[in-house]
């Protein structure tokens, strides 16, 4: 999967982030992300593959295109036997999400970026469009810290796995009133707080690399960037773990779903018959082989933003695979015009 698709999947992200980018600081959050999924959408339809859509933009966003259950690329359609043998291809599974942090675009902030993992099929949790509870940490402390103990607990564990004082982490945490508490716990232990106001996803991939400066994520997100981020932090080896909210008087900003009783039949309907259940890394990005890509939108912690010049644009990417065990960084040159002098500011 990874020789046939690693650049493809890059090429994939850049499309998006490229697109994104032209409404970077514009005010138009929803202009951000419609450009980057039909630039996602229409670069991935160029590719010899069976793909479907598990995570997408989903219900939230009533999308007309890369909505859960799509199918993409060119072995999907009609005429798909004029190009390739479908019954020769692996059936891939893809979560995507063309622009992880549409307010950060449009008003200019750090952190945004487009994303996507993909696995054969079925190796992906399709999580519903709920909240999760999640808890990422450094390859060191996999397994050591948990979920379910207090975010004093885990930051003692921490310091302990990484041999850093507490007061030398650093966590991040969405700046939303359901983690007043949880900041305070955070500050009263002595760790440092990061407070961020969307794109958890690269808060939580952060944590599995050194010099990043980002040692945990803790709260409440978005499941279904739960799951891609649990798919990079698989391949990292990093530690992931993550909780379905169901219970809207927890999120206080807004679930689907009337009630904390129709969330519950609804993951029933789903075949989620335990509703508290905390999945692992490996359980939410199953597959025997797991791809994860992103390309920086805006810049951030691991990568630049898209950087416009004279008749092209340069931008960074990161694809990681557990097949090769290989995390790499990707800088782009995008020549939208006859190549002259490249100018790489």
């Amino acid at each position: 999967m990874e020789n046939t698709l690693g650049l493809e999947i890059i090429e994939v992200v850049e499309q998006a982030a490229i697109a994104s980018a032209r409404w970077m600081g514009k005010g138009e959050k929803n202009t951000a992300d419609q450009v980057a999924v039909e630039a996602m959408r229409e670069r991935m339809n160029k590719i010899y593959m069976r793909g479907r859509i598990v995570i997408g933009e989903g219900e939230r966003d009533d999308a007309p295109m890369l909505y859960i259950g799509e199918e993409v690329g060119i072995c999907t359609r009609e005429d798909a036997k004029d190009y390739c043998n479908p019954d020769e291809l692996v059936e891939i599974d893809i979560a995507v999400d063309p622009c992880e942090g549409t307010n950060l675009v449009a008003y200019g902030q750090n952190g945004s970026m487009a994303v996507l993992a993909i696995s054969e099929k079925g190796g992906l949790f399709a999580a519903p469009d709920f909240y999760m509870k999640k808890l990422a940490a450094p390859p060191l402390a996999r397994g050591h810290v948990d979920i379910n103990k207090s975010a004093t607990e885990n930051l003692k564990i921490l310091s302990e796995c990484l041999n850093r004082a507490v007061e030398e982490l650093v966590v991040v945490v969405m700046d939303r009133p359901r983690h007043k508490e949880l900041i305070q716990e955070i500050r009263q232990a002595g760790a440092r707080v990061r407070l961020i106001s969307d794109g958890d996803v690269s808060a939580a991939i952060s944590c599995a690399f050194a010099g990043t400066n980002i040692h945990a994520l803790m709260g409440i997100g978005a499941a279904p960037e739960g799951v891609i981020s649990a798919a990079a932090l698989r391949c990292l080896g990093g530690h992931f773990q993550g909780q379905l909210i169901y219970d809207p008087e927890v999120v206080k900003t807004g679930l689907i779903g009337e009630s904390k009783e129709s969330n519950i039949a609804r993951l029933n309907e789903m075949g989620i018959n335990n509703p508290d259940k905390v999945y692992n890394a490996e359980e939410l990005a199953s597959g025997q082989t797991v791809l994860f890509a992103a390309c920086g939108i805006t810049p951030g912690t691991l990568m630049e933003g898209v950087r416009f010049f004279g008749g092209g644009a340069r931008t960074q990417s990161l694809v990681i695979s557990n097949q090769s065990q290989t995390a790499r960084f990707v800088d782009t040159i995008h020549m939208f015009e006859e190549p002259k002098a490249l100018q790489l500011r």
